[in-house]
């Protein structure tokens, strides 16, 4: 248990400085909050990528799918910001903006972890064929 916690608490400070990094990084454009955005948009082709992989084609550790799914990209990827951001949005007047950050948001993260399970998925199937011949 010590050694999950300590995973979960490793994985996190990482995930958290790479998010910070990348937000200071990536600038707002026209309000658009473009670095929370691709922090969380590449947050979830990651953790569906990471969390179909991990077990069947990668051999990860339970140990270190939890430093790697819940620590580092739970403390990367920021739903807090995302709502703090659109409310920003919205107080400011721009609720075009704001809708455009919402639909993106939603809409391109469900995509995106989609296609990190295809992602995976793929990949298994290729080694799979590969082990057979």
């Amino acid at each position: 248990m010590v050694y999950k916690i300590l995973a979960v608490g490793a994985g996190g400070f990482v995930g958290a400085l790479l998010r910070y990094g990348l937000s200071e990084w990536i600038p707002t454009v026209d309000g658009f909050p473009w670095g929370i955005l691709v922090i969380n948009w590449s947050g979830c082709l990651f953790l569906g990528w990471l969390l179909t992989a991990a077990g069947k084609t990668l051999h990860i550790s339970p140990t270190w799918t939890l430093a790697l799914g819940t620590g580092l990209t739970g403390a990367f990827t920021t739903f807090s910001t995302f709502a703090v951001e659109t409310f920003r949005l919205m107080d400011q007047g721009q609720w075009l903006t704001a809708i455009l950050y919402i639909l993106s948001s939603v809409i391109g993260g469900l995509l995106l972890a989609y296609f990190g399970v295809i992602l995976a998925a793929v990949r298994g199937a290729n080694e799979a064929e590969r082990s057979d011949q």
